[in-house]
């Protein structure tokens, strides 16, 4: 990452793939609240969940089902979500991914260390419940989530404006993006943010470079404040 780039001064995660992985915690719970709130025991079996948003995920379930896109029955949904999602995080893992805690440890200790932030497809209250369980929920400022929009790259805007609001004169070139799926590139694009990465989802260093990201790497173990932040 060259020395000439714009210092960052906002670096946004991802959280499933990026930060954690949780043997598939919220697929389960997607699939039990479907099927126990909405007598949908097969919703989710060909669903592809890498990338997307709640939201996004629970509509495609509505449409397919001939059920209306309603605030109601989203809040619905929702709620039988996230009373299901702890119990299927895993008991005997809560380690984030390799790298996370020594990369997010060694940007804080910078002096003026850029904001720490998310960008999500998750529901808030689902990227406390995991980000807790991992202990790592209290390490970001604020966040930008999937609760509102189904496109991934509304969520990228709302993550812009909002730090905005903390520095009035951001730049997009100042801001970098951390995700391990072809969605977190394209909604980085999206704002004309850096974008780096990482192979630790369900995409492999090859299917990402396809999709021109800033930065490529096989995992956070050998990103530095040095080579994000300069």
């Amino acid at each position: 990452m060259g020395q000439s780039a714009p210092m960052i001064r906002l670096v946004l995660f991802d959280i499933d793939g990026t930060l954690i992985l949780t043997g598939g915690a919220g697929m389960k719970a997607f699939a039990e609240a479907f099927a126990e709130e909405f007598d949908l025991p097969r919703a989710t079996e060909s669903m592809e969940f890498a990338g997307r948003t709640d939201r996004g995920l629970a509509y495609e379930v509505f449409r397919a089902n001939n059920i209306a896109t309603t605030e109601t029955n989203y809040q619905r949904f929702t709620q039988a979500y996230t009373q299901r999602l702890a119990k299927y995080l895993p008991a005997d893992n809560t380690q984030p991914l390799p790298g996370v805690l020594e990369l997010l440890d060694a940007i804080e200790a910078i002096p003026n260390p850029p904001v720490l932030g998310l960008l999500t497809g998750n529901l808030p209250l689902g990227a406390k419940l995991k980000l807790t369980h991992y202990h790592l929920w209290n390490r970001f400022e604020f966040g930008a989530f999937g609760d509102t929009t189904e496109n991934r790259n509304d969520i990228a805007h709302a993550a812009f404006e909002n730090a905005r609001e903390k520095f009035p004169n951001l730049s997009p070139s100042e801001i970098l993006i951390i995700g391990d799926t072809p969605a977190d590139i394209q909604c980085a694009q999206s704002i004309e943010a850096r974008v780096l990465a990482v192979a630790t989802g369900s995409f492999t260093e090859a299917q990402l470079a396809e999709h021109h990201p800033t930065y490529l790497a096989p995992n956070l173990t050998r990103i530095t404040p040095q080579t994000l932040c300069a």
